[in-house]
């Protein structure tokens, strides 16, 4: 299968044109996956270091305003993240969308940072924490949002519940090698794909999308010249790495 990952402009202005480049590559490529970056379709507001209740209901309308354009993507599957309330509640939603089944909603972010650019503890509430796996065709997805990738153990826990594919959307900073790190041992812990996309700026956000394979190695890295890219993958190679060291390894 064709998967693809980006890198995305926290600039509305670029994002724009860039929505509509990746739009058209999707298409030329035939791609069967995407994975979009971190809450893509609103400028990063967790810079504030308080909460704002006008901010976050024009970011979550211009969030509810794209999702009805994931259907320009069709027929790929698309992964991402979006905003939603429940109860007065903040969450950072991980989502599925098909052309069939249109939006599930699937995970919700719990670890949240609390630092200079990043106040997300002061912006998002955690929900019940659910690492449960998406099921969708024949991909067993699971969803580690930004900060999540940094904690490992729940990388081991979707490659035991059988996950071919992780996904990482990001808006993570420049620390890019850090950041690599964390990925690619997801990708060894689970033996699953692990695809991440990211925000890009000049100031604050890294991009650096990458496709890894079941053993940890970059398939693909997105960049400020290429900034989409797709590869094929074949399933079947994650249900063969689990088999093998260190996904062997018993508790």
């Amino acid at each position: 299968m064709k998967v693809t990952v980006c890198e995305l402009p926290d600039n509305r202005n670029a994002f724009v044109s860039a929505w509509k480049d990746l739009v058209a590559y999707v298409q030329e490529q035939q791609s069967d996956l995407l994975l979009l970056p971190e809450l893509p379709f609103v400028r990063w507001f967790a810079r504030t270091p308080e909460f704002d209740g006008q901010i976050w209901q024009q970011a979550q309308a211009e969030h509810d305003a794209m999702m009805d354009q994931l259907l320009s993507l069709a027929p790929a599957t698309v992964l991402g993240t979006r905003l939603v309330t429940e109860e007065g509640h903040h969450f950072n939603r991980a989502f599925t969308w098909t052309e069939t089944e249109g939006y599930q909603g699937i995970h919700d972010k719990y670890y949240f940072p609390n630092e200079e650019d990043f106040y997300e503890r002061n912006w998002f509430d955690r929900n019940q924490r659910d690492f449960s796996l998406a099921h969708v065709q024949d991909m067993q997805i699971g969803f580690l949002i930004c900060t999540e990738v940094m904690f490992n153990e729940w990388a081991r826990y979707y490659g035991r519940q059988g996950a071919n594919i992780i996904a990482v959307p990001r808006a993570s900073s420049l620390n890019i090698e850090r950041w690599m790190v964390a990925i690619r041992m997801a990708a060894i812990a689970s033996g699953a794909f692990v695809l991440s996309s990211n925000r890009v700026d000049e100031h604050l956000f890294a991009g650096h999308g990458v496709i890894i394979d079941p053993d940890g190695d970059v398939l693909a890295t997105t960049s400020r010249q290429t900034p989409f890219v797709t590869r094929n993958i074949d399933l079947a190679t994650s249900a063969q790495a689990k088999l093998l060291y260190p996904r062997d390894v018993l508790e």
